[in-house]
């Protein structure tokens, strides 16, 4: 009987086997929601952060999943705005991981903010000079966005797909997905921009303060650019990784390497300023502030170690790994690059979140520590395993990818 509501033309593993898996992925559901429940009953006070650390764990989990996430705009962009025709083999699955990105997100922050009765606050009682207020209403509104577009993908289940008045709501909703790929483009990029906006306007954080350009700080235009960069081959990890755990081609490598060659330019493009930026800062923006280089860094924790991780081994290197022809037209070393690409994403999301704080910024502070404990770690992993929910259950029995039978035909 399941097997009726499969894509058409398409093999899936045996009911068993897909409960078993769904089993594994409930004991993360599990562990997580024990945790949130003993957050929203105790409060804050049981995790790691404290009065010093107001941002941790979940904040670089927010920002990093934001960011790789965004294969979702900007692949959508590229497709309906752009006309690049053969996005068409992965732009669903882009969809369905922005999705699943974005509304982790917002679960995660309904943790974060303390007291989640008054979320409402933020919509309610702006304060608008503050940037997330821009966030807020942005970041909410894509990801009604996203599921605009992730609708028609339900609708073309294959029973529903039947029904005549759905089949012609997810033929008029594609007609116009153009529209909506515009809009989503414009929301994205200005909370990507306005969360790196919002670290570079702490003039009293010398780790994230940066000089403005015209009305916003250099962070703003940074944290835009390595969304894109990185968003585009998070999507292909993603969908090796399905390969991988199913057995099945699901896209052609060629749309692969195409993913990983707009990654890699827009990394590229990054990279460039990125360097710009940080010789800048270290250069004439921290001695305006009476500071050093090396007072940034402390210890092994907040070495220097890390700056340069980011910024060689999972900025420059998977760039030129990205943007080479030779080295992206082979899987492997495209992986790779897209591994690291990622990594460097995360870090950068890290550093500007915690050692940003952990920095003494007065004359009786001193270098404090920061370590999340498994009150954080357990939300986290509960929203990695909503992720794979979501797809698992979309890759049985939504027609996600295109080319799939094609590419599996015996």
């Amino acid at each position: 009987m399941d097997s009726k509501l499969f894509p058409e033309g398409v093999e899936r593993c045996s009911l068993g086997k897909f409960l078993a898996w769904l089993g594994f992925i409930a004991i993360g559901l599990a562990w997580g929601g024990y945790a949130a429940g003993i957050i929203f009953y105790k409060g804050i006070g049981v995790t790691g952060l404290d009065n010093y650390f107001g941002f941790g764990l979940w904040i670089t989990f927010d920002l990093a999943v934001i960011a790789l996430g965004a294969g979702a705009f900007f692949t959508g962009f590229l497709k309906y705005i752009l006309k690049i025709d053969q996005l068409k083999n992965i732009i669903n699955l882009t969809v369905i991981v922005g999705f699943i990105c974005y509304s982790g997100a917002m679960l995660v922050l309904t943790l974060d903010i303390g007291q989640p009765i008054r979320a409402w606050f933020g919509y309610w009682h702006p304060n608008v000079h503050s940037m997330l207020t821009e966030v807020i209403f942005c970041i909410t509104c894509y990801c009604m966005v996203l599921v605009i577009e992730y609708l028609p993908l339900i609708l073309e289940q294959k029973q529903l797909n039947k029904v005549p008045f759905l089949h012609h709501l997810a033929h008029q909703m594609h007609v116009h997905m153009a529209l909506f790929a515009g809009i989503g483009t414009f929301l994205s990029t200005f909370h990507q921009g306005s969360l790196g906006g919002m670290y570079g306007v702490l003039f009293g954080r010398p780790y994230a303060f940066r000089e403005g350009f015209f009305i916003w700080p250099w962070t703003f235009f940074l944290f835009v650019l390595s969304a894109v960069g990185s968003g585009p081959v998070f999507t292909v990890l993603v969908c090796t990784f399905m390969e991988k755990l199913t057995g099945r081609k699901l896209v052609d490598f060629k749309t692969k390497a195409l993913m990983g060659k707009i990654a890699g330019t827009m990394l590229t493009v990054y990279m460039f300023f990125k360097l710009l930026d940080t010789w800048a800062w270290a250069t004439d923006v921290l001695p305006h502030m009476g500071l050093t280089f090396d007072q940034m860094f402390y210890g092994v924790i907040y070495g220097k170690w890390m700056m340069w991780t980011e910024l060689f081994l999972c900025g420059v290197i998977p760039a030129i790994m990205l943007i080479t022809p030779a080295i992206r037209n082979r899987p492997g070393l495209l992986y790779l690059a897209g591994i690291l690409d990622c990594l460097g994403i995360v870090i950068n999301r890290y550093v500007f979140t915690v050692q940003t704080i952990a920095l003494p910024v007065m004359p009786f502070d001193k270098w404090y520590t920061y370590a999340p404990n498994w009150a954080e770690w357990a939300p986290s992993v509960m929203i990695i395993a909503y992720g794979f929910l979501v797809m698992s259950l979309s890759y049985r029995y939504l027609p996600i990818f295109p080319q799939e039978k094609g590419l599996n035909a015996k």
